[in-house]
């Protein structure tokens, strides 16, 4: 065995952008709600802003093509169109809690794909999550509402992939999956934008989504998943699923099903559980199987 844990500084600082970023991606589901485009205007547009944005923090660096950077920047475009269509079609809350199988779906992947270890607890937490992911299907669901919880659920293994791939990147840079990524957005999402005509308060909220809510939040996780394992960028922005459905109750008064809100709480008391077991039962979160 061989240890890749990363000097403690820049690990806690990695953590502190983690927890920075969950926040600023906590009000994607409350201002996608509130701009009137379909969604693959909204997530195409939102790419467009954001790009300049990015390419300010991106000025000097290369992109390489590797595959890596590729699968990154395939798993970022399918995340942010996935995800506002689910937004889109079913509660925000719905859409961000079963968004957040990824980390179960990290844990699947992080031991074949990145050589970080893939204990017995990670295979239970998947178990119980799956189990609460069926609750969310038990609640009265308009046609939309059904396919939303499925494509949120898509965005979930598209967020997991990408977070892989980013990891894959620490020791190149993750950043140029994220600007592929949104470079690819608006390439694929291109004939569904400009129409119709915009409010004033929809392109308000449309540049809040691209500078803050996407282009800061990936410049501070672009640098974090680099001093920290795949795993961890995706537990530490756990703060998101929270803030997500709070910030669209009290702005847009949308309640989720009851029984979307107990398989919420089994989703994440089964990753929080988990993220507990990955303290207290394993004292080496940072080592690597050896080659």
């Amino acid at each position: 065995m061989t240890s890749d844990a990363p000097p403690s500084r820049e690990r806690s600082r990695a953590v502190l952008y983690l927890v920075a970023t969950a926040v600023l991606w906590s009000f994607g589901g409350v201002l996608i709600k509130w701009v009137s485009w379909n969604p693959l205007a909204i997530a195409g547009t939102r790419s467009l802003i954001a790009l300049p944005f990015l390419l300010f923090f991106f000025p000097k660096r290369r992109i390489t093509g590797s595959a890596s950077q590729i699968g990154g920047a395939a798993g970022y475009a399918a995340t942010v169109i996935l995800f506002v269509s689910a937004t889109k079609l079913t509660t925000a809350a719905n859409a961000i809690l079963l968004q957040y199988m990824a980390p179960l779906f990290v844990a699947a992947g992080s031991g074949f794909f990145l050589g970080e270890r893939v204990r017995w607890f990670d295979w239970l937490s998947i178990l119980i999550a799956c189990g609460g992911m069926t609750l969310f299907f038990m609640d009265k669901l308009a046609a939309g509402g059904y396919w939303g919880n499925v494509i949120a659920i898509l965005s979930g293994v598209a967020f997991a992939t990408m977070i892989l791939f980013l990891r894959k990147e620490k020791d190149g840079d993750p950043l140029a999956s994220v600007v592929l990524g949104n470079a690819l957005t608006v390439l694929l999402c291109f004939p569904f934008m400009f129409h119709p005509p915009l409010r004033v308060s929809d392109w308000t909220g449309l540049v809040l989504l691209g500078i803050f809510q996407i282009g800061l939040s990936y410049v501070l996780y672009a640098e974090a998943i680099k001093h920290v394992t795949a795993l961890e960028g995706i537990l530490v922005p756990m703060i998101e699923p929270v803030l997500n459905p709070v910030w669209v109750f009290l702005l847009l008064d949308e309640h989720p099903g009851r029984f979307a809100l107990i398989g919420g709480a089994v989703v994440m008391a089964a990753i929080m559980a988990r993220s507990v077991a990955y303290i207290f039962l394993d004292r080496s979160p940072g080592r690597v199987n050896s080659p």
